[in-house]
């Protein structure tokens, strides 16, 4: 009877078997073959493609696996697909990128540490239970820190792994410490368990706010949440672009995955939310204006160390930190309009940031640099590229009639729908400010001459057709946005249900 039950959960977790099978594969196909960089990497896809296709049959599944330590619903088979689609993407960039061209040798490791981090992301935002939650975090971050230095040949690829690992250890360690508190205090580690016992009985408030304080350490430094977000810049500098796309991506959108989950399922009394109509917390503190003001702090953090830099890969460092703060805005709102602009504004943050990263890398490709000096006379040199770039950017500040528009759209409608005026009003202006050294970029690409030891950039056929497939949706959900929408209504229909 036991091993039936194992083996029809089994079924509900096919993707999680396809992404750990191709683990696996990978590994032992660069130990005992000859296969390198495009055998490795066509390995990556075809295994993410039929993690894809084995995600689709969960979609409607209302379902707990493994004594409910992993749900199978609507939002868990949202970041799924997510996760696959920036792994799919990333695999793709990796073809194109010069960074890696110098490391083929170990690309079996590459790729199977990518894999690895996807599997993570998918238990992140499936876990419904704390040991899980830290398990699948630790996945991810394992993965991430050594993919941060997978260029250890450059001069800050191995600062910056090191630099992530000692930040990821602290955090680590304190959300470890904030579990065993909570665990002391209700006695389970299963988030259903943990809400009735907030709900039902008096517990000492100071513990209990040191808890969430210690947990959101924890969310913060996964999803680069100010004033935890020190490691951010450092690591996407020296990280290859193709890691930093992924990080900035779809690391960002699990652990966003994750905290939602947590709040939703924890904090939250059910039965008096029901009956007043709206969100009705457990905690001891006010948690929402805490988010707020984290939210405030991450966007103007963001956007005014931004203004000052002159590398790329750290000005989008910034701006990404930034971009955390706006979709904290949705998470405050709480109402499921304000979590269904998160997921939104993730699926056009995708885009628009995948993007830019990718013309970054094909500059730093063709020039050996990612100073935004290089940019100069870019909309001569490669008009492509430079309007491609113009469009990512205009899409990140958020003007219509980009995706970034309608993304930004439904978070500030969400938080005045919620009442949090003065967050939305800051949001606004926080977008202004970030226009300044976006436009920055565009005014050095077509309003300042090149430097004459700059060389011209030509375009691979599969560069024009990557960018394409990032600039199309940037330009056509900014107009035809009800499909994004109508699939994030859905996904979070499910979530918190019993």
């Amino acid at each position: 009877m036991v091993t039936e039950t194992i083996l029809q959960q089994l079924v509900l977790f096919v993707p999680e078997l396809i992404l750990t099978g191709t683990f696996c594969l990978i590994l032992l196909t660069g130990a005992f073959t000859k296969l390198r960089d495009y055998g490795t990497s066509t390995l990556t896809l075809i295994g993410s493609i039929a993690a894809f296709i084995s995600v689709l049959p969960t979609i409607g599944v209302q379902k707990s696996l493994f004594a409910g330590m992993i749900a199978i619903d609507s939002f868990a088979v949202f970041f799924k697909l997510f996760s696959l689609v920036c792994l799919i993407g990333i695999t793709l960039f990796s073809l194109h990128a010069g960074e890696l061209k110098l490391v083929r040798t170990r690309s079996a490791e590459y790729y199977a540490l990518l894999v690895a981090m996807t599997l993570g992301m998918f238990l992140m935002a499936s876990a419904t239970h704390l040991l899980m939650m830290v398990l699948a975090m630790e996945l991810t971050s394992l993965s991430a820190y050594v993919l941060a230095g997978y260029t250890k040949e450059a001069a800050d690829s191995s600062e910056a792994s090191l630099k992530y690992i000692l930040y990821g250890a602290v955090a680590s360690g304190l959300l470890l410490y904030g579990i065993s508190i909570l665990y002391g205090l209700t006695g389970s580690l299963h988030y259903t368990t943990i809400n009735h016992v907030l709900a039902v009985e008096p517990l000492s408030r100071v513990p209990l706010a040191l808890v969430f304080v210690l947990l959101l350490v924890g969310f913060g430094f996964k999803i680069s949440a100010v004033p935890f977000h020190s490691w951010t810049p450092d690591v996407y500098e020296g990280a290859p672009i193709t890691i930093t796309t992924f990080l900035s991506v779809a690391s960002k959108a699990a652990g966003f995955a994750m905290l939602i989950r947590f709040f939703k399922l924890v904090c939250v009394n059910p039965v008096a939310s029901v009956e007043a109509g709206y969100s009705i917390p457990l905690l001891p503190i006010d948690w929402q204006l805490l988010l707020a003001v984290l939210a405030v702090l991450t966007m103007t953090v963001g956007n005014l160390v931004a203004l000052w830099q002159e590398n790329l890969k750290r000005l989008l460092a910034y701006s990404s930190i930034a971009h955390a703060g706006y979709m904290l805005i949705g998470v405050v709102s709480f109402t499921d309009k304000g979590i269904a602009s998160v997921l939104v504004y993730l699926v056009v943050y995708l885009f628009m940031n995948m993007g830019a990263f990718l013309v970054v890398m094909v500059v730093a490709n063709k020039t050996g640099s990612e100073d935004i000096r290089t940019y100069r006379g870019l909309g001569s040199r490669s008009p492509f590229l430079a309007i491609a770039m113009t469009v990512f950017l205009i899409s990140l500040t958020g003007i219509p009639p980009t995706a970034g528009f309608i993304g930004k759209l439904y978070l500030f409608a969400a938080a005045l729908d919620a009442q949090w005026y003065w967050l939305a009003f800051l949001g606004v202006l926080n977008s202004v400010l970030a226009l300044y050294y976006y436009v920055r970029i565009i005014r050095n690409m077509f309003l300042r001459e090149s430097e004459s030891a700059v060389p011209n950039i030509s375009l691979t056929s599969g560069e024009v057709l990557l960018l394409g497939a990032l600039l199309v949706p940037t330009l056509v959900f900014g107009i035809f946005f009800s499909p994004i929408v109508e699939i994030a209504q859905k996904s979070i229909v499910m979530l918190g249900v019993p």
